[in-house]
């Protein structure tokens, strides 16, 4: 292990999720692939058909770019570290592997925040909803859902270059995240922890907030529509977007809560959870609880078939 003037590790270990990682590569590859395939396609969809040239998919196909950013992040050097025995990690590398982890991980919740402003005013206000959710209005959604998760994480990430590391230089977890990080440092903490404490949870909680205010007027409003066929169709556009939020916010709410001294299994698996599992689920929420997703995946099907069947003859 070597040494920059006795302030901090020039690499750190990164131990992963168990001793027996031959048993997880391909299960992450593939893992991975899925998630390059299933957001490129929705991506691709919605960007081929004209009738998903609305804000919730202009959101949808933004949120499926992120979620390609955030798992690229982590896995591809999860897989690296698979097939090295040394499983290290540079310092740099290990900090902009949190700045940009930390950045999508937020940018994400701050889409669906977004989303489910949408689809309250899609909801409660129908005749107004095209000059609400205007093109501009959508844009500056967009930039704040950029401009805070990505000053956020600069703020940590600050925080964490000015500590001093003179212990372990082994980080207990598959990537380097926070609190692991924090655990080796030899100086004061209580600064990151503070921060942790009130201004993470502030930003995380605004778009949280957006979403359960929006949702609640949304209910508010399917109560009073009359027929059992109309709140099924809300509830139908509403519960792929809910059953994202539900597995994204449970797991994150779950890792973040728990004291810095807490590392066990069951942090480890929640952090699978929201970092790896969710954007790879993403797609099939979507388009298996979406008519117009899957009327639309099935037209481009389609198009691919005859394209495959022609290149196959070729050959």
């Amino acid at each position: 292990m070597r040494w920059n003037n006795q302030t901090r590790p020039s690499e750190f270990t990164l131990l992963g999720l168990s001793s027996r990682p031959e048993h997880q590569k391909p299960l992450f590859l593939i893992i991975y692939l899925v998630t390059l395939m299933g957001n490129l396609i929705i991506m691709l969809s919605i960007y081929l058909d004209v009738r998903l040239q609305t804000p919730m998919y202009f959101f949808l196909s933004v949120l499926s770019f992120v979620d390609i950013c955030y798992t690229t992040v982590i896995i591809p050097k999860m897989l690296t570290n698979f097939l090295s025995e040394a499983k290290t990690i540079l310092y740099s590398e290990c900090l902009s592997q949190m700045y940009f982890f930390l950045s999508f991980g937020n940018v994400d919740s701050y889409l669906l925040g977004a989303m489910a402003i949408d689809r309250y005013v899609a909801i409660c206000n129908p005749f107004h909803y095209i000059t609400i959710m205007s093109y501009k209005c959508c844009v500056l959604l967009l930039v704040i859902s950029f401009f805070i998760p990505f000053l956020h994480s600069l703020l940590h990430v600050h925080l964490m270059n000015q500590l001093t590391f003179c212990a372990s230089n082994v980080i207990h977890h598959f990537f380097c995240d926070l609190n692991p990080v924090l655990k080796l440092s030899c100086s004061s903490t209580f600064v990151n922890e503070i921060v942790i404490k009130t201004e993470g949870p502030f930003v995380i909680m605004v778009p949280f907030m957006c979403i359960i205010i929006s949702y609640l007027r949304i209910f508010a409003t399917v109560l009073k529509i009359p027929s059992a066929a109309g709140k099924y169709k809300v509830f139908s556009t509403c519960g792929s977007h809910l059953t994202v939020v539900i597995l994204f916010y449970g797991s994150i709410t779950y890792v973040y809560l728990q004291p810095l001294t807490s590392n066990n299994v069951k942090d480890q698996i929640a952090t699978v959870i929201y970092t790896i599992l969710t954007p790879m689920l993403n797609p099939f929420v979507y388009s298996l609880r979406n008519k117009d997703m899957k009327q639309c995946l099935g037209k481009l099907i389609g198009r691919i078939k005859p394209q495959l069947r022609g290149f196959y003859d070729k050959s």
